[in-house]
């Protein structure tokens, strides 16, 4: 159902004018730590028409039936989803903080990440429901690597190649383990304990200088990139920012906590191998000690994460609420079936000797 079209605001939450802090300054003036990165340009109407209400504290206004008529896997459609995400994470440079919980913005979230997630229960309708089922492919490296995207970045990814890709990564990285770190409150026993042990040790095991975000950071500036928090969004294609949102759909929704364990899962579980590959690419490209150090590090890392995420995680999730089986399995095939697309995109670019990205990344 879509939100009604230019809705008047709640006169308690919009529009808002951000109250300017100074020597007397109250206790109600909106706080940042720090400015977020500056909003993208919009890619089409649902995407514009975030990014105007984001600006001016307006009302969102778009066509009605603009969701519908949207391609759930388009670009429009998927940066509109991030930036409205994002209101839950740092926010953007210039947007009032209070917009994070805009009733017209929540209605307009909630229409589009339902017709992203029937475009993933559409595309995976014969898909997997159990967790064996779901999770026994990833337990065996395949013979035939030639369609591994780390495989192909190892063997014979260029420097320029090399880069573009953590760019995109970035997205991510740099916010690494926080979407998983909302299903948390969602789970009890056995399931919490390991889930946070393995948070734990993703950021830092209490060093900030180890944090998993800050480490992919040090990674950016060997590959002479900007290493700020959502510098690269404008370049990033849609097939990227699926996997981002992906994660923060199955994270923001209680009834998806199952799925959000089994996007977790697969990481842990396919993250050691592809680490190994992608450290030997940076080694033999020349990237740089701390960008060779980050995948050296989730080599070891993420193989016991695998171990204790299968059999505790997911063991005591299931243990506890095991009509969430299919969830659990759901997750693990929609991470697999996203990032087989980003794959896709970026061999299908590099294979014509062309950028993935939207736009050029400064040389180094």
């Amino acid at each position: 159902m879509m939100p009604p079209h230019g809705q008047a605001p709640s006169p308690t939450t919009s529009p808002r004018t951000p109250t300017a802090a100074g020597p007397t300054a109250t206790a109600t003036a909106t706080a940042r730590p720090a400015a977020g990165p500056r909003l993208p340009e919009a890619r089409g109407e649902l995407s514009r028409a975030v990014t105007r209400a984001l600006r001016s504290g307006s009302p969102v206004a778009y066509t009605p039936g603009a969701v519908l008529q949207a391609d759930p896997w388009g670009e429009d459609l998927q940066l509109a989803l991030y930036l409205l995400y994002e209101l839950h994470y740092r926010g953007f440079d210039g947007v009032d903080d209070e917009l994070e919980w805009d009733p017209d913005l929540l209605r307009l979230r909630r229409d589009a990440e339902a017709r992203f997630l029937h475009a993933l229960r559409s595309d995976l309708a014969d898909g997997p429901r159990s967790v064996e089922e779901a999770f026994a492919p990833l337990l065996v490296e395949p013979v035939d690597l030639s369609g591994s995207l780390s495989h192909r970045l190892e063997t014979e990814g260029e420097l320029w190649q090399l880069r573009e890709y953590a760019a995109l990564r970035s997205l991510y990285h740099l916010k690494e383990a926080d979407p998983h770190a909302w299903v948390i409150p969602r789970l009890t026993g056995r399931a919490k304990a390991a889930m946070v042990a393995i948070e734990y040790d993703e950021f830092g095991a209490g060093r900030a200088d180890r944090v998993h975000a800050r480490l992919f950071a040090d990674l950016m500036t060997d590959l002479g990139l900007d290493p700020a928090y959502g510098r690269y969004l404008d370049l990033a294609p849609a097939p990227l920012l699926a996997t981002v949102n992906l994660m923060s759909l199955f994270g923001l929704h209680r009834a998806l906590r199952g799925a959000l364990v089994g996007h977790f899962a697969s990481v842990e579980v396919t993250s050691s191998p592809g680490s190994r590959r992608l450290a030997h690419a940076m080694r033999r490209c020349g990237a740089g000690p701390a960008a060779e150090h980050f995948y050296a590090e989730h080599v070891e890392a993420d193989a016991v994460h695998e171990q204790v995420v299968r059999h505790e995680v997911i063991g005591g999730l299931l243990a506890d609420e095991p009509e969430l089986e299919a969830d659990v399995a759901f997750g693990c095939a929609a991470t697999g079936l996203l990032e087989d697309r980003l794959a896709d995109h970026l061999r299908g670019a590099w294979d014509q000797g062309r950028s993935a990205l939207r736009g050029p990344l400064p040389e180094a």
